[in-house]
């Protein structure tokens, strides 16, 4: 380089004196319109405040989904337990009803069944009874059946017996109520009971248990006083008391009440002697 060459300055070039003071002039000048515009305004003017709008955080929004999921997850809970329990309900109500009607059958079929061998119970007494009557009509046609039936006949009771016949026979005429014991009512047992109370005796109340006590006796043997029984001895349904001659008196049923028939009238199973 030429030591005579000039040399290029660095400080930066001066601004105009004119430019400086347009410069100057136009901020002396929005300066005074701020003032003017503050010096304007009210007194008593709110300053303006900003207002912001705060967002949700995303850590809210977790939440808040996970307290929906969680209450719907027990609402759908809830929902299956209740239809489980009303199908368990109603599962308990046809059992108990298909119970109830087997167990209803099942009572049908044994009722129908007791009946049909109460019938056949009864048909077997009743050809017994036709059986041993034909056979002491049999009887009867022979001489020793005519001189047995004198001697019926002539059968007159004595001591208890006597007693326990006259009171029978007293009640002829009396109605019959099942489970009547008197004084103007009776049934079987209750008239025997009854009668048999007279001599001092105290008899069972059933018939069965009547027919269960004494000794047996034959029918051709009987004596004023014996217990006549229909049925079995430990099993009968039906008793009367022997007041001789070929004669009971007994409580019959209620159509009849109390009368006084013939043996042959309504043959009895056995007879017991209890004097």
């Amino acid at each position: 380089m030429s030591q005579t060459a000039p040399i290029r300055s660095h400080r930066k070039p001066r601004r105009s004196a004119s430019k400086m003071a347009f410069r100057a002039g136009v901020a002396g000048g929005v300066f005074s319109t701020i003032a003017v515009a503050g010096a304007a305004a009210p007194a008593n003017a709110e300053p303006v405040t900003e207002t912001t709008l705060e967002m949700p955080t995303l850590g809210s929004l977790d939440a808040d989904l996970a307290s929906a999921v969680s209450a719907s997850a027990e609402a759908s809970q809830q929902e299956a337990l209740d239809q489980s329990l009303a199908a368990q309900e109603n599962a308990a109500l046809k059992k108990a009803a298909a119970d109830a009607k087997k167990a209803k059958a099942e009572a049908d079929r044994k009722a129908e069944a007791e009946r049909a061998e109460k019938a056949r119970a009864e048909a077997q007494e009743r050809a017994s009874r036709t059986a041993t009557r034909t056979s002491l009509s049999a009887k009867s046609s022979s001489s020793d059946s005519v001189g047995s039936s004198s001697s019926s006949s002539s059968q007159v009771a004595t001591g208890s017996a006597a007693a326990i016949v006259a009171f029978a026979k007293a009640q002829i005429g009396d109605a019959y109520i099942s489970g009547g014991t008197g004084p103007n009512s009776w049934d079987c047992s209750g008239l025997v009971q009854a009668a048999y109370a007279q001599a001092g005796i105290d008899l069972p109340r059933v018939s069965s248990s009547q027919s269960s006590m004494g000794t047996s006796v034959s029918l051709s043997n009987l004596q004023p006083g014996d217990i006549l029984y229909w049925g079995s001895r430990s099993g009968s349904y039906h008793v009367a008391i022997y007041v001789g001659g070929g004669k009971y008196v007994g409580a019959q049923n209620p159509s009849t009440g109390v009368v006084e028939r013939s043996l042959d009238w309504d043959m009895p199973s056995g007879a017991v002697r209890i004097l």
